[in-house]
Order: structure tokens, then sequence, then C-alpha cells
């Protein structure tokens, strides 16, 4: 009878020790989607020997953005062609640093943003880098909505391009990264001042929270995912599952969209980015490149500038 006991005890010890490790590992979770851990910015343009200018401006509900305007090359000849840059959850204008703790249990890995702007800019672009709400400089207005709301910020930044002189207001493009794709989809059905989009590894916020659940936690991750939406939930997000990327991307419009998508994103798939692909009027690809992790996607457009600047060449004409 002493020995039940001590049993059911340390079954009792055990498993109030795995339900406060799930608690803090959602609790956890969730507060990075409501608030995400803002990142210092760590280099400018100046470190690649671009012009550029610091410069603010609101989102269309308000929330003040800040960001970096570099203007095209004096010698361009794209007649005032600039492109916004929209970066992922928790990144800022410059991409993802991949330094936090967070980026050490994923196995992220650098996501360079001036890089690619340094090509594109020498390619004769102007370009717009700005942080998104709830992250880098700009103004907070939690929770993230997978880039749903996050659309009024990009609303935001075409609308302050139009105002500058060096811009051309029917060539601008857009590239949006992970949850910065899902904001373009999310911003085109509500405008047609974005002559062209590229979305890399855009997701379906159910889709992507159940497999980096998985990936991250295994068997643990399907007891966490429920209390990671409960809470983020109870700070105003909506059920994943509410949230509808191929429906955005239905109603986009005449708007050519090309789609890049890793191959082998263990978070995302090929087979999301079919689906949204498939609903969207004017799709290119999408275009599936090999890859062995999730960041892999997002650098082979980095690695590969040349792809961006000759669709883009092909969307906004001179």
């Amino acid at each position: 009878m002493k020995l039940f006991r001590r049993v059911l005890r340390w079954l009792f010890i055990l498993g109030g020790f795995a339900t406060g490790l799930i608690t803090a590992i959602a609790a956890l979770m969730a507060q990075r989607l409501i608030r995400p851990l803002r990142q210092p910015l760590w280099g400018n343009p100046v470190d690649l020997n671009m012009p550029y200018e610091t410069v603010a401006f609101p989102a269309t509900d308000g929330v003040r953005l800040n960001g970096w305007f570099i203007p095209p090359p004096a010698d361009s000849t794209r007649h005032g062609a600039t492109l916004i840059l929209v970066h992922g959850w928790g990144w800022n204008r410059l991409g993802e640093a991949a330094t936090d703790a967070l980026a050490n249990l994923t196995a992220a890995s650098k996501v360079d943003f001036l890089r690619l702007a340094y090509s594109l800019h020498r390619d004769g672009f102007g370009l717009l880098l700005y942080d998104a709400r709830n992250h880098g400089e700009s103004g907070s207005r939690p929770p993230m909505t997978f880039g749903e709301t996050e659309a009024q910020d990009l609303l935001g930044a075409v609308a302050y391009l139009q105002g500058r002189p060096e811009v051309a207001p029917n060539r601008i493009g857009v590239m949006g990264f992970s949850a910065g794709a899902n904001t373009v989809l999310y911003t085109l059905p509500q405008t047609d001042q974005i002559q062209a989009a590229v979305a890399v590894q855009p997701t379906t916020p159910a889709h992507f929270a159940g497999r980096f659940a998985a990936h991250l936690f295994g068997p643990l991750g399907k007891a966490i995912l429920p209390l990671t939406e409960l809470i983020y939930r109870q700070a105003g997000g909506r059920p994943f599952k509410e949230y509808h990327l191929a429906t955005a991307a239905a109603q986009a419009g005449k708007t050519p969209v090309l789609y890049v998508q890793g191959m082998g994103d263990p978070w995302g798939s090929p087979t999301d980015v079919q689906q949204m692909a498939a609903a969207t009027p004017n799709v290119s690809g999408p275009l599936l490149v090999e890859s062995s992790d999730r960041y892999d996607g997002y650098q082979f457009l980095i690695d590969n500038p040349a792809i961006a600047t000759a669709f883009f060449e092909q969307h906004l004409p001179e």
C-alpha cells in the first residue's frame, strides 16, 4: 500500500511538472505572437554605400511606422520604379538577425535584407524598408495578426511613396517574406496601386502553427498549440483557422504575383502555397526551390536577386 501511494505521489508530481512545462511554453509562444520580441537594428544602408533617408509615416489606421527610403541611383533608367520590402514575424526592416534564444531553438539563420536591397538598388530600383507594427522601431498595436491587420502598414507605405517625387506611382512593386508575404496577400484586394508582388513563403496560420509546433516540440506540440491559441485569442487574436490566405489571394485582381517556396520547409509547405497560387487570378509560379529548412527558401532570392529584377522589369515596365 505504501508503494502504491509513493508511485501515485510521483505520478502527480511528474504530471504537475509536465503541465507546468506545457503552460510555460504555451505562454511564451503566445507572448511572441501578441508582442513579438523587438530586434534592434544592427546596420543601415550606408554600410553598403547606399544613400538613404530615415522616414516615418502612418499606417492607414494611424499606427506610426519607421523605416528607410533609398532613392534610385542617379543614373537609373527605371523612371521611378520603387520596391517595398516587407519583413516577417519577429524580424525588422533589416530582416532576421537570428541571435536570440528562440532563433537558437528553431535553428533560424540570418536573413539579410540589406544585401537584397543592395542588389536591387544596383539594378536601378528605389526602395522602402520599414518596420511593421509591433516590430523594430515602429508603434505598437498588438496582437500580431499574421498579415491581416499589418496590411494597414503596407497600405500606409504605398500612400507614403506616392507623395515622393522620386517615385512613379504606377511603378510600385512589393516583396514580402513569411508573415510579410501574408501581409502582401491581404493588401492586394484593398488597392490597385501595387503593380507587381513577390510572396516568399506565405503560410496559412493554422497550417503553419500545427507544423511549427510539431517540428519544435514533437508530441508535446498537440498540447502546447491549443493553449497557445487560447492565450492569443484572449489578447484579441482570432482563431488560427479563421485567417484565410487563399481567400485573400483570390481577390488580388490583376496584380501579378510571383510565389516562392522551399521544398524542404518544415513549417510551411509547397501544398499550402500551391493552393494560394491556384486561387490567385494573375499568378507566376509557384517557384519551388530546393531547401533543407525554412530559411533556405528566404535565402533563395537574396542569393538570386536577378529573378526578382526580371519579374519587376516585366511588370513595372519603363
